[in-house]
């Protein structure tokens, strides 16, 4: 039984919920075309402790979204989780993006399959059963008319998450269904949390560092 303050900034939503025994208390987050993270995550990490009513000294554990995601914001939620760690001296628990957005799918049969929007036609995914149990191991892949025919030529596939309107332009498939307008949000994490916690399955506070997947690369800007 505990009072999770959990965090989500792995795409443009940035979302912050305080969840107690699994439940969502409040839920605050903001999905905007491009990354706000910077200036919205620490006052929204306010707001959810007025709004529940509880001082921040009171949770038991701070959940972060781990990954894969965006670079830039993973770091700030990573970053902003540890501090508040070290701060309340509080333990971290980490939350893998795409199994907590894989949670917002509840079907009886067939496969979840959570991909997140990468660099050109490439995307991040993993494959989940019904009772989200992880079928396939998270990677990076390019989407092409073919991606995933094995899959989809014998069971339904539920696809969710911001890689969504690349496949469906190129995956048609009688069993894949599409949904859409879809991002990792910290409502689903509190369940999530909560089993991690009882099973203190907590992380390295000074080593924890989010799963990127893929090294970043910066792009440089034009000159003259």
């Amino acid at each position: 039984m505990a009072l999770v303050l959990n965090i989500e900034t792995a795409t443009t939503n940035c979302s912050v919920s305080l969840s107690k025994d699994g439940e969502t208390l409040v839920l605050k987050e903001d999905n905007s075309l491009g990354y706000s993270h910077a200036e919205l995550l620490h006052v929204f990490i306010k707001d959810v402790f007025k709004m529940a009513n509880i001082e921040s000294a009171a949770i038991d554990a701070v959940a972060v979204s781990k990954g894969p995601g965006s670079y830039t914001g993973l770091r700030i939620g990573v970053s902003s989780a540890k501090g508040l760690c070290y701060a309340l001296d509080k333990p971290l628990i980490s939350i893998s993006t795409l199994k907590s957005l894989a949670h917002q799918v509840n079907i009886e049969e067939g496969f979840i399959l959570p991909m997140l929007d990468a660099r050109r036609m490439e995307v991040y995914s993993a494959i989940y059963t019904s009772d989200f149990e992880q079928r396939r191991a998270i990677k990076a892949e390019v989407i092409t008319s073919e991606s995933f025919s094995d899959l989809l030529n014998h069971n339904k596939v539920y696809f969710i998450g911001s890689g969504v309107e690349k496949t469906k332009a190129l995956v048609k498939h009688p069993n894949a269904f599409f949904i859409e307008g879809k991002l990792p949000s910290a409502n689903e994490m509190a369940q999530l949390s909560e089993l991690k916690y009882k099973k203190s399955d907590i992380e390295d506070v000074a080593y924890f560092e989010p799963y990127y997947l893929k090294d970043f690369i910066a792009i440089k800007g034009k000159t003259n």
